[in-house]
């Protein structure tokens, strides 16, 4: 018998990753502080981050605003289960 994993499954609720955008936008950080307070996000939930891998989304995130949506995007595909 084959158990499928539930698809759709939330790892980064909108009001975090908002809390998240809010500081990156008013801490006025340059991409590497930034990466530092991702990479804190992350493990702080349990996730592992590889550090060039956070500085690459940083820069992305940075260079698009910081949307929530593309955050979501981003922050799934960086988070290691730990």
């Amino acid at each position: 018998m084959i158990i499928e994993a539930p698809t759709g499954v939330e790892k980064f609720s909108s009001a975090d990753l908002t809390g998240l955008r809010e500081e990156l936008l008013h801490a006025n950080l340059d991409f590497w502080q930034a990466a530092d307070v991702i990479s804190q996000y992350l493990v702080t939930r349990g996730y592992g981050v590889s550090t060039p891998a956070a500085r690459s989304t940083a820069s992305r995130l940075e260079s698009t605003g910081y949307s929530v949506e593309r955050m979501k995007e981003e922050l799934e595909k960086l988070a290691m289960v730990a």
